[in-house]
């Protein structure tokens, strides 16, 4: 364990909600790496199965699996299905979009995940089994129909309320899985549509939502999704599930949990905010309740935080009480070069692209926040926050870059001892920056970083 994970133990307590858009530490202080992924429950815990990542490299590295009681606070088990030592999930292979479901009829639980190569030539829909949930399991090759394998890149998985499993691919084609969840018995539903990759299902009172994503890279976009009484179609177009021109809330669809509870079920909408070439330090998550009424399914509003029992189902919003720090404030020292601008809707920043640059402040309390006005000229950002002895609690990473610009928090803390603390930021002069197989050009124009407020719970 490294000393940075040494301190975050001894000196951090839990998160007390989900926080969408911020580093999530797993219980030694190491970023929590799980994209492109899904959660089920056994028993009373939720696992996480995502994908594992490095920030050199979009090569396999391995699908991560975490275990959590509430939700909010998760545990690394461990690397559920490694790296190969050859083959088609061995070195310079793609291994992305991994999802569980545990087979009824066996009890087996049964991976699935798009492998290919680096340059995307060799697609295909894997599986991998485990006697046990966290794993490790043993990676199988490619899942059959007909003794083909199914040559498609992102997919996702379906388990129907009658048990049956279905595997969803790009475009919006949808299979039917073997009673052993080990093969492909039918093609139920033809493509629906171009693109319509990151493809997610729920089924709420006998309707089904098919929710996709536009093909923009790395790039968050507006998602959208269809309607249909029945699994094979035929699909009725529904427009997007949050409002234009918000990306999605800066996200793109991986799975919807569906968290039912004593006395309401909640669909939760589980998104990415990739972040290329940092996918490892930086690439964060959006978590957020979905509405749905009749074939109306939406996330209307953006809620930085909220709260489920997950006995009950029932959510509530977090009641906002922290010390609110605006950017001029004398507790910010600010250090190197730093301009103070007014950006949409009134909204004042302190910005700088200084290599050199950094602000920071000291703090009482135990739970620090930092919103930021993100745009698509900023980049990343390095904060380090620490104790009064000057010993390092935790590091991260914060992409302040965003093609929907406006006002978001970036960071959020666990919560800590009552003390006194000190966070730092500075400018990294590195930006989230790459091009696409089209040789498109995506990412950030620049290299600020940004504070608006700091929120302070004492």
């Amino acid at each position: 364990m490294s000393n940075v994970a040494v301190s975050f133990a001894q000196e951090s307590g839990k998160m007390d909600a989900i926080y969408s858009g911020v580093p999530w530490l797993d219980q030694n202080g190491n970023i929590v790496s799980a994209h492109g992924a899904n959660i089920i429950k056994e028993k009373d815990t939720f696992y996480l199965f995502g994908e594992a990542h490095s920030d050199t490299s979009n090569a396999f590295a391995g699908f991560n699996c975490y275990s959590s009681k509430d939700l909010y606070n998760w545990k690394f088990e461990k690397v559920a299905l490694p790296l190969q030592e050859s083959g088609k999930l061995g070195p310079n292979r793609v291994g992305e979009r991994v999802k569980v479901m545990k087979c009824p009829k066996t009890n087996e639980f049964v991976m699935y995940m798009h492998a290919d190569t680096l340059t995307y030539k060799d697609q295909f829909v894997g599986y991998a089994v485990s006697k046990n949930i966290e794993g490790p399991y043993t990676f199988k090759g490619p899942l059959l129909l007909d003794g083909k394998p199914i040559k498609k890149w992102d997919m996702g998985t379906f388990q129907d309320t009658d048990n049956s499993g279905y595997i969803l691919v790009h475009g919006g084609e949808i299979y039917k899985l073997s009673d052993d969840y080990k093969s492909v018995t039918e093609k139920v539903n033809e493509n629906i549509t171009t693109g319509f990759e990151s493809p997610t299902m729920l089924k709420k009172d006998n309707l089904y939502y098919f929710i996709g994503s536009h093909l923009t890279s790395w790039e968050k976009n507006d998602n959208y999704y269809y309607t249909s009484n029945s699994i094979k179609g035929p699909w009725e177009f529904q427009g997007l599930i949050a409002p234009k021109e918000t990306l999605t809330w800066n996200s793109q669809s991986t799975f919807v949990l569906p968290i039912q509870g004593s006395k309401e079920t909640t669909y939760m909408f589980m998104g990415d905010r990739w972040s290329f070439p940092k996918q490892a330090s930086s690439a964060t998550y959006v978590w957020q309740p979905l509405t749905i009424s009749g074939k109306s399914l939406s996330i209307p509003v953006y809620q930085e935080a909220w709260k489920i029992d997950v006995s009950t189902g029932i959510i509530s919003i977090s009641d906002k009480k922290d010390q609110i720090i605006n950017n001029r404030n004398k507790q910010i020292r600010y250090k190197g070069n730093w301009k103070y601008v007014t950006n949409g809707n009134m909204v004042y920043e302190s910005e700088s692209d200084d290599k050199d640059a950094s602000f920071s402040i000291k703090f009482k309390g135990q739970q620090i926040g930092l919103t930021s006005f993100v745009g698509t000229e900023n980049g990343y950002a390095k904060a380090v926050l620490t104790d009064k002895k000057g010993n390092t609690i935790l590091t991260a990473i914060i992409d302040m870059y965003s093609k929907y610009s406006d006002l978001m928090q970036v960071f959020k803390s666990p919560i800590l001892k009552k003390g006194t603390y000190k966070l730092t930021v500075s400018v990294t002069g590195e930006r989230p920056n790459w091009s696409d197989k089209r040789k498109s050009n995506y990412g950030s124009t620049g290299y600020y970083i940004s504070v608006t407020q700091i929120e302070i719970k004492k």
